[in-house]
């Protein structure tokens, strides 16, 4: 019987608004890195045919050149959709106690409601950005099942 073996695939794509302005910081070497959660609702209908909503709040995290643009672009309220992968880490709170989350690494973030100052779509700008260091992680086969060839 042939081995099956299991793709090492961790894919995200989820569209939602942020919940407040994004957090900027650099790392101790100068890396940017942001952090901001997004809220992303669901509309279903429950047992009595009424209609409910469910919200589920995600966090994100972005680094480099994509954690620039988002620090300049992005603002509680706006929509955004993300495609990234899942990542978990464990840290120590105030407490001693430790904590772990899980929350998406973005590997490009579309800004959905990007604006001018006049209310007028700024078409010279791209609405999404890429991080292009997230490529150099993936081995050649996760690469070939993420871009279209």
């Amino acid at each position: 019987m042939a081995e099956f073996k299991m793709p090492e695939l961790n894919s995200v794509i989820i569209a939602g608004n942020l919940t407040k302005d994004p957090i900027f910081r650099q790392t101790t070497n100068g890396t940017p890195v942001v952090n901001f959660s997004i809220a992303s609702n669901r509309r279903f209908r429950d047992k009595n045919e009424d209609w409910k909503e469910d919200v589920c709040y995600v966090g994100i995290v972005a680094w480099n050149r994509l954690a620039e643009s988002c620090r300049d672009k992005l603002k509680k309220g706006n929509a955004v959709l993300v495609d990234g992968e899942l990542q978990s880490r464990t840290f120590k709170t105030e407490d001693g106690s430790n904590r772990t989350i899980v929350e998406i690494k973005a590997r490009r973030i579309q800004f959905l409601n990007k604006r001018s100052g006049n209310g007028e779509h700024d078409k010279d700008e791209p609405s999404t950005f890429t991080d292009e260091s997230f490529d150099s992680l993936l081995s050649p086969e996760d690469s070939d099942l993420i871009h279209d060839k």
